[in-house]
């Protein structure tokens, strides 16, 4: 809601925190919506690991938006950008409410 302003204003900061809250326990879409912000760098820093990271583990879930994000942002990767959003996305765990 905040990301597109839905209800409530617009803020990018807010959607962040609300992001990786809901995506620290694994909640797929907004696994995706924090790949989106590290993709383009929206309060957070531009960081394709970080966004692959996240993309990778919604694709897992079978978020279809996620995969082909993922692959997009594959090919802005050096190899061992991949290897270590790869390892990252490997050893993650969800948190407990």
């Amino acid at each position: 809601m905040y990301y597109d302003g839905q209800g409530v204003p617009q803020n990018y900061a807010e959607a962040v925190n609300w992001y990786r809250m809901a995506a620290s326990q694994g909640q797929a879409d907004a696994q995706l919506g924090l790949g989106i912000m590290y993709h383009n760098g929206q309060v957070v820093p531009q960081d394709y690991v970080q966004a692959h990271l996240w993309f990778n583990l919604a694709a897992a879930q079978g978020n279809e938006d996620a995969r082909k994000n993922r692959d997009t942002t594959a090919g802005m990767m050096t190899p061992a950008q991949i290897v270590e959003a790869q390892r990252l996305a490997r050893e993650w765990r969800p948190k407990k409410q």
